[in-house]
């Protein structure tokens, strides 16, 4: 390590490893095609590793999808769940005229608090 001095290197600016001796794998690039901007965007991904069919665009952050040749990868979204909201769990447990009989419930529970009728 003598003839290796850490004198005047700055720390993290580079490795003192060589590259002696290292094997990269091969590797591949990948295309994708913005759905709504067109922007394509190059991946290089490991050869034996299977490429996603879709990536999000680095320009506007939608769908991109793979191109394979001149073609695009049709992508089948038929599965995919779509979230739910507080008011469709509250509608697989009550029915709208219960919700209402609730309603008319806590209305008149705060309207004895109050001491006053308000309006309906």
């Amino acid at each position: 390590m003598a003839d290796r001095s850490l004198r005047g290197i700055r720390l993290g600016a580079s490795s003192l490893q060589s590259e002696e001796g290292v094997v990269f794998h091969d590797r591949v690039n990948h295309t994708y095609v913005c759905s709504r901007c067109s922007h394509e965007t190059v991946m290089t991904f490991a050869a034996d590793a299977e490429a996603p069919e879709t990536w999000e665009c680095r320009a506007c952050g939608a769908e991109a999808l793979l191109r394979v040749g001149e073609t695009v990868v049709e992508v089948d979204h038929s599965g995919d769940k779509t979230a739910r909201t507080h008011w469709d769990m509250l509608l697989e447990r009550r029915t709208i005229p219960e919700l209402e009989e609730l309603l008319e419930e806590r209305l008149a529970l705060l309207r004895e608090r109050r001491g006053s009728k308000l309006s309906a």
